[in-house]
């Protein structure tokens, strides 16, 4: 009549225990297919990226078609569509990885730094190999409405970037006399300026000589904002 062991007439622990393991197999299941569905969603859009830039480096952004990204990416109409709004959203898709990329390295810097040579201006050299990789990018952009979009954005960025590091610094520091904003715009203009100067090509410094020229000037004035 009664049974104390791991089975029941009406099922019992057993028929708990054993619901749990299928739950636990759908879950393992439905993972596995979010997975694969996550790296097909990003193979797709790196070939779509891909597409862009070669393509931005053969003929421009501008007189580009969204049926020339994905003749390149050899992928429907339909699946660029899912991903992407048009052409400037496939853009920016990959700015929006980068901005990601220098944060985290950022936030890591700012934790675990040991002084503040550390801990400010990490995200520079990202930056500076960055865009020397796709200098031909840059380029090919300037002077075209797109490419005044990019550096704006790229400029927001830098500004983004410089002002976590001064709230992590001067304003720590609590130096009244120097406005904090003040010194994020300051920094900022002066990163980006470099960065354009240095892509302009005059000189040819490596990314590693103009990384540290730019640490060079920039992490005394950043101490002396600090007081």
């Amino acid at each position: 009549m009664f049974n104390s062991g791991g089975e029941s007439q009406y099922g019992g622990r057993s028929s708990v225990r054993n619901g749990t393991i299928v739950g636990r197999l759908f879950q393992n299941v439905r993972s596995e297919v979010v997975q694969r569905r996550d790296r097909r969603v990003e193979r797709t859009q790196q070939l779509l990226r891909e597409a862009l830039l070669s393509l931005i480096r053969e003929k421009g952004f501008e007189a580009l078609t969204v049926q020339e990204i994905i003749d390149r990416a050899n992928v429907g109409r339909a699946t660029f569509y899912a991903h992407f709004d048009n052409k400037d959203d496939l853009l920016l898709s990959g700015f929006d990885e980068f901005r990601a990329s220098l944060k985290a390295g950022q936030r890591d810097a700012l934790s675990y730094g040991r002084n503040v040579e550390d801990r400010v201006f990490a995200f520079s050299h990202e930056i500076f190999s960055h865009t020397n990789e796709y200098r031909d990018v840059f380029r090919a952009m300037v002077g075209k409405r797109s490419g005044a979009a990019l550096q704006r954005l790229l400029h927001k960025l830098l500004v983004d970037l410089v002002r976590e590091d001064v709230k992590q610094t001067v304003a720590r520091a609590g130096n009244d006399s120097v406005p904090a904003e003040a010194v994020v715009q300051f920094m900022a203009g002066a990163l980006f300026g470099l960065l354009m100067w240095w892509l302009d090509g005059r000189p040819r410094l490596s990314v590693p000589e103009v990384n540290a020229l730019f640490r060079r000037l920039a992490v005394p004035a950043l101490k002396a904002a600090r007081g």
